[in-house]
């Protein structure tokens, strides 16, 4: 019996990437987000939304974003949401390998 590293693309099949922000007139309900999902907006200065399972919040790589989000935003988020802030692109190598 031998170990099943995700890929990259089961990543992005179990990643739901949302295209429209806030930047772009964007508007989120409820709706938008599957029950046993949460909404995170990850990045820098542009921020992405992405829809991710709340399973993967057990993660230890995630819990030290979260961490890092805590101590730059508190529980002050300025995009509504839970704020993570990270390179997309880190965010997206982050979450493949779970």
């Amino acid at each position: 019996m031998g170990f099943h590293r995700p890929s990259v693309t089961h990543a992005k099949k179990v990643l739901r990437r949302s295209f429209s922000n806030s930047s772009r007139g964007g508007s989120y309900n409820l709706v938008d987000v599957p029950k046993g999902f949460l909404a995170v907006y990850v990045g820098e200065n542009e921020r992405q939304r992405f829809v991710i399972p709340v399973s993967y919040l057990n993660q230890p790589s995630l819990q030290d974003l979260l961490s890092e989000a805590e101590q730059e935003f508190g529980f002050d988020h300025p995009m509504g949401g839970l704020t993570i802030p990270c390179r997309q692109d880190t965010f997206i190598d982050i979450i493949s390998r779970f």
